[in-house]
């Protein structure tokens, strides 16, 4: 509420909105959201009625996350129950800490029912608007951009890129044009250094390499070569060179495999996940980046009966991690064996079902055919 009511005040200088905890640090439409907020709680001083919307933005979050789930038809019902009660770190970042990473999540989770419905302009809207709320979301940007070129092809896919572009300059105009180098500088910095007090994955490090540019690079290539690893050999279904994927869907020889519902929550959860994976720091608030993931993440793969347990347990393993605070050297570690486990399963458990050479997508493609799931 402080870093937005500067802006209700008429500041339009990036750099000079602040509150207590630091300076801005988001993107514009965090600014909107929060100064709508803000006066909706009649200046952020109505708390109980704050926390009654973020309430309601959590049921709405998880009906979008349901869709999604019910379209893929991948997770046992049980597990929805984890994924509803037995969180008490999700329900205090959407209900008692009040971030902006929900909102950008629920955003975002509208963004893939929509991509589901073959409304990929739209999608690609809802998309960049949560990107503008915080950009965590730039991780599920990769797979989005390998969807729109199967989808569409390079040229096909420019359209969409500039609706996710324009909608950036337009949330950004009223700042850009007074300082444009501050509201870049400020809502989009990516080598901002983070607290070692408040990491949850990088706590069995020292504090001087938890800081060092060296292993923060370290990471950047262990996520870029991980991204490589996944868009070649398991995103890439086609034996064909992934080079094709820029030519137009109708001149493919052979024709390339349709984006099932599966295959478009998969590219797009994946993308994310490595990403979580290889981040400098995570914070408590962050769990909301994955945690609603997770269970496609789990039971994506073929699942034999004996194997269910152990994927509950990772579960819990990763929601106790979370809940350990402050963060403790075995915390850490054991998440980081969990992100592991997950990926090696990912990686050994996608590769039989992801090939396919199924006839192109017509108008609307088969991921809004439930017989193609």
């Amino acid at each position: 509420m402080q870093e937005v009511e500067g802006f209700a005040n008429g500041t339009l200088d990036y750099t000079q909105l602040k509150g207590d905890t630091g300076p801005l640090v988001y993107p514009a439409g965090f600014v909107y959201i929060f100064l709508g907020l803000y006066h909706v709680t009649a200046r952020g001083s109505d708390i109980r009625l704050a926390q009654y919307l973020f309430a309601g933005l959590y049921l709405l979050n998880l009906l979008l996350v349901f869709r999604i789930y019910c379209r893929t038809n991948k997770v046992p019902p049980y597990v929805f129950f984890f994924m509803c009660c037995a969180s008490y770190r999700i329900h205090s970042i959407f209900v008692l800490r009040l971030f902006n990473d929900p909102v950008a999540m629920a955003i975002l989770f509208l963004a893939i029912n929509l991509f589901l419905e073959d409304h990929w302009s739209w999608g690609c809207l809802l998309f960049s608007l949560a990107v503008s709320v915080k950009m965590n979301i730039l991780l599920f940007a990769p797979g989005l951009l390998f969807l729109l070129l199967q989808r569409f092809g390079l040229l096909g896919c420019i359209p969409k890129l500039c609706i996710c572009a324009l909608l950036q300059v337009i949330l950004g105009l009223p700042f850009l044009l007074v300082n444009p180098v501050g509201y870049l500088m400020r809502s989009f910095d990516l080598g901002r250094q983070f607290q070692f007090k408040w990491t949850v994955n990088w706590r069995f490090l020292p504090e001087e390499v938890f800081q060092n540019r060296v292993f923060h690079a370290a990471l950047l290539l262990a996520h870029l070569a991980g991204l490589g690893l996944f868009a070649l050999h398991r995103w890439h279904s086609s034996r064909e060179n992934i080079l094709t994927l820029l030519k137009d869907p109708a001149k493919r020889k052979p024709a390339s495999p349709c984006l099932t519902v599966n295959r478009i929550v998969f590219i797009l959860f994946s993308s994310n996940f490595l990403g979580v994976c290889c981040s400098r720091s995570l914070h408590y608030q962050f769990y909301v980046w994955y945690f609603h993931t997770l269970p496609y993440l789990l039971w994506c793969t073929p699942t034999t009966k004996l194997a269910h347990m152990p994927k509950v347990l990772l579960l819990g393993v990763i929601e106790l991690c979370w809940n350990t605070y402050p963060s403790t050297v075995c915390s850490s570690i054991s998440l980081h064996i969990c992100h592991g486990l997950i990926l090696l399963q990912l990686w050994y458990g996608t590769a039989p079902t992801l090939v396919s050479h199924t006839p192109p997508p017509s108008r609307k493609p088969t991921a809004t055919s439930k017989k193609a799931q």
